[in-house]
């Protein structure tokens, strides 16, 4: 939302609004990421999906490109989800309903006519928190696959030691 269009006080109370829902937004992507079936998502990939977020303001061109992704991902990987309870379908979910009725409160005090601004908005939060913590889940991934291969070294080089 560009200030040059927008009345400033007309701006000020969108993002005040937008402030009061921050944590909401933050709390729907880490239960879309920590209870979503999904495999082996790169930060990348995440990051992609909020770029096209941040160059469109159509909230289907965000939709439709996260179904592109779900269906460009090759035999046996899961890496957005395919089930019902895909990571996929828990954002789409979560846009259609969870932003957009956020969106609605927040332009009732606004003006109606800023509710497709205000819904871009919270999406393009919403996945920016959501890369965030994908990067710190795949962090403590990667820390726990070197804790394990430590472990197996120590191991083995105890067992090597016995001999």
């Amino acid at each position: 939302m560009s200030s040059n269009i927008l009345n400033p006080q007309v701006e000020l109370k969108i993002q005040r609004g937008i402030r009061q829902v921050e944590d909401q937004l933050v709390v729907a992507i880490q239960k879309a990421l920590e209870e979503s079936q999904y495999g082996n998502l790169e930060d990348a990939q995440f990051r992609n999906l909020v770029r096209v977020a941040e160059s469109t303001d159509s909230t289907e061109v965000i939709k439709n490109f996260l179904l592109y992704q779900v269906g460009r991902q090759g035999k046996g990987e899961e890496k957005w989800g395919r089930s019902k309870n895909s990571l996929a379908n828990q954002i789409i979910d979560d846009i259609d309903n969870v932003l957009k009725d956020l969106a609605q409160v927040i332009s009732e005090e606004v003006g109606q006519e800023f509710y497709q601004q205000i819904w871009l908005d919270l999406i393009r939060r919403y996945l920016g928190y959501g890369s965030r913590r994908l990067k710190y889940i795949n962090f403590l991934k990667s820390e726990s696959k070197q804790q394990k291969s430590q472990t197996e070294n120590q191991k083995e080089n105890s067992f090597l030691k016995q001999k």
